[in-house]
């Protein structure tokens, strides 16, 4: 057993380093670091806490369309350092990065070899620019795509500093399974499983009283060799946020300023309301366990919200420290019920500010006109299906027509839903195929969907319970082969899995809906190309009459009048109304009368039925 020694002065744990390596966003600061940099510089006053974001360095290495393009995908990205990390493989990694990347605009054309360099030389020279002999721990921030970079620096870092102690954490790293990082890569030396700021304190305060990491596994959440891989998964987690400081981005600042005028760029700086899913912790007492297919929130153990004050503040300082005004919130949901508040007092900043979040569809307009108000210029709405039955199956706790409502509200506020529409979901029929595609016609007005693959994550739902989903048997992805040599695929359990099952049925039943979604795709593009871009459907309302206007592509549009009753209706259905509630509200007219006019909308492309339940597409002008 490799035994973990202790570093020659104790002095050497009040300097510490954070490192976040390829291949993050490069025009986001890294959360992960500033919030542990500014938790631990606040609970730990005579500790100097340095954070790498050398990722930025790479960036800026290898060009940012480069860049950009690889972080966006996962092999690729992993490929890069695996090259470095086994060089016997080279040539099959390469061959792997062409063929996953041929059909790439950017990176079609790109050196592989060349690439592999820059970014070793890169990361070389950013790990050389530090001083390992007075720093006693080195913690890694290892999320997606950060796999191999991540190995490849510690491995570079112990050629410097042999005794410097090594510390990987992250939604990569953290799962039941995080132990055999430990028996297979012997660079790492402690992992932290789940949330990382009080585990991290324990540990150098620890570390500082008696000098080495053996007895370290006593602390939850702290997982070394000498710990039972039986309790690897215990987490040791913030009761709640508010001892959370505002995230410190210095140290990213410093690098971007070292760049020529022409390489600088204003970063999106991120910020934080919750952790977890509040969906999931719902789900969970229902003897469900969240999203079927999700496995992003390993790392915590339940949902926890901060103080709309705390982030207000946050926003507030972060953008006069650092003079920029796009903010992305890293939520995995932002919460449901704090929003409104949230956003009404973040308008009260009077800062033009450009924000992302990632959101349910049951969201209602209130509360996302709000959020616009004060500046949510794009969100990634939980849409992944278009049929209720599939999103059941899924485990979604949402209904088609919900999605529809929240791309039609996207639509009308001007707020840009870059939201997926998940294809191949194991357990999928010709049904959720059918009403995927009827109801692709009624949402051809809005945003198009991207089309995403399901993929198996480690610890899912869909891991956890394969045969409730038609799968037979579960391994590593088998492009984990292609970058790790065998002794590492066969005692490591990665993020990413492989399964037996429906797979090549699943693949022929969604073509139709690949087809379509390429379709509106075009059918948006060339729409919004037009002199006249606006919403495809829209309305205008005359008081007493209203105009519903419905755009084509290559003729003129056509034009609805709705009058009276007529009118008042449609407005009445720009929310979600039962059949029930729409006869309570319009008693005079006869049933039989009402539902034709109903189905006449429908008809026409104008309005939504799911199960009694009518919702009204055109979005005002």
């Amino acid at each position: 057993m490799k035994k973990n020694r202790i570093r020659q002065f104790p002095s050497r744990f009040k300097h510490i380093c954070l490192m976040s390596t390829p291949w993050p966003l490069f025009k986001r600061p890294s959360i992960q670091l500033g919030s542990l940099k500014s938790f631990l510089n606040n609970e730990l006053k005579d500790t100097r806490v340095d954070a790498a974001c050398i990722y930025l360095n790479v960036a800026h290495a290898t060009g940012y369309d480069v860049y950009q393009a690889i972080s966006k995908r996962t092999w690729p990205a992993e490929s890069v350092y695996a090259a470095l990390l086994y060089p016997e493989r080279f040539d099959a990694i390469e061959q792997f990065f062409r063929k996953k990347m041929h059909r790439n605009q950017v990176l079609a054309s790109v050196d592989f070899r060349e690439l592999v360099q820059q970014a070793k030389d890169a990361t070389d020279a950013a790990i050389k620019q530090i001083n390992w002999h007075d720093i006693g721990l080195v913690g890694f921030s290892v999320c997606l795509c950060q796999l191999t970079s991540s190995l490849y620096a510690v491995r570079q870092i112990k050629k410097i500093s042999p005794d410097i102690i090594t510390l990987f954490g992250g939604s990569t790293i953290s799962n039941p399974f995080c132990r055999s990082y430990l028996d297979v890569f012997q660079d790492i030396d402690v992992i932290v499983n789940g949330e990382g700021e009080l585990p991290l304190l324990r540990l150098l305060t620890h570390l500082e009283k008696y000098g080495s990491i053996e007895t370290a596994h006593t602390i939850d959440g702290v997982v070394t060799r000498g710990l039972s891989p039986k309790l690897a998964h215990v987490f040791f987690q913030l009761p709640h946020l508010e001892r959370l400081a505002t995230p410190d981005y210095g140290d990213y600042f410093k690098i971007l300023g070292t760049f020529p005028p022409d390489k600088q760029f204003f970063p999106t700086l991120p910020v934080e309301s919750s952790r977890g899913c509040w969906w999931q912790g719902a789900a969970i007492e229902k003897r469900t366990k969240g999203c079927a297919f999700c496995n992003l929130n390993l790392q915590w153990s339940g949902y926890r919200q901060r103080a709309s004050a705390s982030v207000v503040h946050d926003i507030n300082v972060l953008t006069e420290r650092h003079q920029t005004l796009s903010m992305a919130f890293m939520d995995n949901v932002l919460p449901a019920k704090a929003s409104e508040k949230l956003f009404s007092e973040l308008g009260r900043l009077n800062r033009d500010l450009k924000m992302f979040a990632e959101i349910r569809a049951s969201t209602s307009l209130k509360t996302l006109a709000k959020m616009h108000s004060a500046g949510m210029i794009e969100v990634q709405v939980g849409i992944e299906a278009l049929s209720t039955k599939l999103l059941n199956k899924m485990c979604k706790g949402t209904t088609a027509i919900q999605n529809m409502a929240i791309m039609k509200n996207c639509e009308a506020l001007g707020i840009q839903n870059v939201s997926n529409l998940m294809l191949h979901f194991p357990g999928s029929d010709e049904a959720d195929v059918t009403e995927t595609l009827q109801n692709l016609d009624f949402a051809m007005s809005f945003r198009p969907l991207k089309p995403v693959n399901f993929w198996l994550g480690l610890g899912s739902p869909v891991w956890q319970n394969p045969r409730q989903f038609h799968i037979k048997s579960i391994s590593n992805h088998p492009h984990y082969h292609t970058l790790f040599p065998e002794h590492v695929t066969k005692n490591v359990q990665f993020s990413i899995q492989a399964y037996r099952g429906d797979q090549l049925r699943q693949r022929k039943l969604w073509k139709p809906v690949e087809k379509k979604i390429h379709t509106w795709n075009r059918f948006y593009a060339d729409l919004q190309r037009q002199p006249s871009a606006g919403p495809i459907l829209s309305y205008q309302d005359g008081g007493r009459f209203l105009i519903i206007r419905q755009r084509r592509r290559n003729t003129d549009p056509l034009q609805h009048r709705l009058t009276g009753t007529s009118r008042e209706i449609y407005l009445y259905c720009s929310d979600i109304r039962s059949i029930r509630s729409i006869k309570l509200r319009f008693p005079e007219l006869p049933g039989d009368k009402l539902m034709l006019f109903l189905k006449m909308m429908i008809g026409k492309g104008l309005m939504f039925e799911e199960k009694g339940r009518f919702l009204s597409l055109a979005v005002r002008v």
